[in-house]
């Protein structure tokens, strides 16, 4: 009886041990998934860390009056503006403010560092990638820029007809 006993004992002990060996080879991670993704992290680029193209050449869609143009969105936390120089139908980002964003929104650091104004200038209007963690931001900087350029479209249209008559 005591032999049985000790035989399950050794047999348990082994098999705990060889269990151990199922475990994580990449240290804070929980799974072997987890391990790779964080692997394969530490070897990309940052996708952000790249500048937008902009073509000197490209001018906004439809017919905008000159001028200095500020459209309003709403945020995550408050409005944001976005406020545009037009000349000759190109687009140029003056300013993007925000109230009430906070620092750990990723749109904060987008506004500040300026990713969304050079994103506004090479598309020339609206149609901008969303900055990742910031997609309430981002839509709030595409409507303030939808708002100034309706601006700039009205104002456009206006000098159209008055040349007209």
């Amino acid at each position: 009886m005591i032999r049985k006993t000790a035989t399950a004992v050794c047999g348990a002990a082994v098999l705990a041990v060889g269990m151990t060996g199922c475990a994580s080879t990449f240290e804070g991670s929980g799974s072997k998934d987890a391990a790779s993704a964080e692997q394969l992290a530490l070897r990309l680029d940052d996708p952000w860390a790249q500048e937008a193209p902009a073509d000197a050449q490209a001018k906004a869609a439809g017919t905008l009056a000159d001028g200095v143009y500020t459209g309003e969105g709403k945020g995550m936390e408050g409005p944001i503006t976005v406020t545009l120089l037009v000349q000759d139908n190109r687009i140029s980002c003056l300013e993007t403010t925000q109230e009430g964003e906070s620092q750990s929104r990723g749109g904060y650091e987008a506004i500040r560092d300026g990713k969304f104004a050079a994103m506004i200038e090479a598309a020339q209007g609206s149609d901008i990638d969303a900055v990742s963690g910031a997609t309430i931001t981002t839509a709030g900087v595409k409507q303030a820029v939808e708002d100034a350029l309706s601006q700039a479209e009205a104002a456009g249209a206006q000098q159209e007809q008055e040349g007209s008559r």
